[in-house]
C-alpha cells in the first residue's frame, strides 16, 4: 500500500502475498499509526497555534525591520500550509489503518475515491509548497528588493491557496477512477487505482513528475543559489545580523525539504517498482516488494509528524515560543483550578 499517495497499482488495503507479513502488518501498523497519528496532530496543532500568535504579534510589533518582517511573515504563512495540509493528511490515516487491521477495505466505493482524493492532493500539495518556500527563501536573500514587492503577506497568502489548484485537478482521477474490487491473490475487497495498467503507468508517471520530481529540481535550483550568495558573500564581507538570520531560517527550510524528500522518496520508488512490474497487475502486488512495501508506508506516514520536530530542532525562536506557549497554557490552568477551588 502506498500511503496517501496511491498512484501505483496496489490498493488501499495493505495486505501482501506473504501471509506472515500480513499478520505482522495488521499487529504492527496499527500501533504505529497511533503513535503518529497523536504525535502528527499534538505536534501540528501546536505549530498552527504559535505561527498563528507570530501573526497577531507581528503585525502589532513597529519596531522590526521591514525586510524581516516581510521575511518571518511570508515563511510563517507558508509553514501553516504546510501544517494545515499535513493536518488533512493525517485525517485520512485511520480509513488505512482500519483497512490494515481488517485486511479489506469496509467503507465502500465513495470513501475509497474520496480518500485516495484527498490523500493525494495533500501530498501534491506539501510538495509545491515545500518548492514555493524554497523560491521564496531565494528571493528574500538573493533579490531581497523584488522579494519585498512581491512576498507580501496577502500576495503569499493567495499564492497558497491557488498552490491547491493544480494539486486538486493532479489528484482528480483518483476521484474518478477508483473503485473498490477483488485482489486476485485473496477474497478481500480493496480500493485499486485504475484497471489497467497502461492507465497506472500514465498516471503514475506524471504524478511522480509533477508532484515530485519538478518541485525538487526546484528546491534544488533555488538552495542551490542561495548557497552560492551566501559563500560569495562571506568571501567578500562580514555577514550582517539580517544575512545571519536569513542563513539560520534557510537552514531550516532546508532540512525541511530533506525530510521530506526522504520520506516520500521509498514511497515514490515503490511506485514506480510496481509501475515497470507488469506482473503485479491491477489487483494485487508482487510478493517480492512486501517487506519494502511496509517501510515506504511507514516513511510516508512519518513525513507527517518530521516537520514539528524539526521546528524545534532547528529553531532557537520556535522554542522560546512553544515555552511561552506551555507557560500561558499552565498559567491558564492554574488559575482556572484557583477559581474552581474558590
Amino acid at each position: 500500500m502506498l500511503l496517501l499517495n496511491s498512484t501505483g497499482s496496489e490498493g488501499l488495503l495493505g495486505n501482501s502475498s506473504d501471509p506472515g507479513l500480513g499478520n505482522v502488518e495488521q499487529v504492527l501498523v496499527p500501533i504505529l499509526d497511533v503513535l503518529i497519528l497523536v504525535l502528527g496532530v499534538g505536534g501540528h496543532t501546536m505549530v498552527m497555534m504559535i505561527l498563528c500568535r507570530r501573526q497577531r504579534s507581528g503585525r502589532r510589533h513597529i519596531g522590526q525591520s521591514p525586510q524581516r518582517s516581510m521575511t518571518g511573515a511570508g515563511t510563517d504563512i507558508l509553514l501553516l500550509a504546510l501544517s494545515a495540509a499535513d493536518l488533512l493528511l493525517l485525517s485520512m490515516l485511520p480509513f488505512h489503518t482500519v483497512a490494515i487491521a481488517l485486511q479489506r477495505w469496509p467503507f465502500g466505493d465513495f470513501m475509497c475515491r474520496l480518500v485516495s482524493f484527498l490523500g493525494s492532493a495533500c501530498s501534491s500539495a506539501s510538495a509545491f509548497t515545500l518548492a514555493m518556500l524554497a523560491a521564496s527563501r531565494y528571493l528574500t536573500v538573493v533579490r531581497p528588493a523584488r522579494a519585498f514587492s512581491l512576498l507580501s503577506s496577502r500576495c503569499v497568502s493567495i499564492a497558497a491557496v491557488l498552490l491547491w489548484v493544480p494539486a486538486c485537478c493532479l489528484a482528480t482521477p483518483q476521484l474518478v477512477f477508483r473503485f473498490v474490487g477483488t485482489p486476485l491473490r485473496t477474497p478481500s475487497l480493496a480500493c485499486f487505482t485504475f484497471l489497467f495498467h497502461r492507465d497506472q503507468l500514465i498516471y503514475g508517471l506524471f504524478h511522480f513528475l509533477v508532484a515530485f520530481l519538478l518541485p525538487l529540481v526546484t528546491i534544488a535550483v533555488a538552495y542551490g543559489g542561495i548557497y552560492m550568495f551566501l559563500w560569495g558573500r562571506q568571501q567578500t564581507s562580514s555577514a550582517s545580523q539580517v544575512e545571519r538570520y536569513q542563513s539560520k531560517v534557510t537552514k531550516t527550510s532546508a532540512m525541511l525539504v530533506l525530510a521530506f524528500t526522504l520520506c516520500w522518496l521509498p514511497s515514490y520508488g515503490l511506485t514506480l517498482a510496481l509501475l515497470a512490474d507488469e506482473s503485479s497487475g491491477a489487483t494485487g502486488a508482487s510478493p517480492r516488494y512486501g517487506p519494502f512495501n511496509v517501510f515506504a508506508r511507514l516513511m510516508a506516514t512519518s513525513s507527517t509528524v518530521m516537520n514539528p520536530i524539526l521546528y524545534v530542532l532547528m529553531s532557537q525562536k520556535f522554542r522560546q515560543d512553544l515555552l511561552r506557549l506551555f507557560k500561558r497554557r499552565g498559567q491558564g490552568a492554574s488559575e482556572a483550578i484557583a477559581m474552581a477551588a474558590a
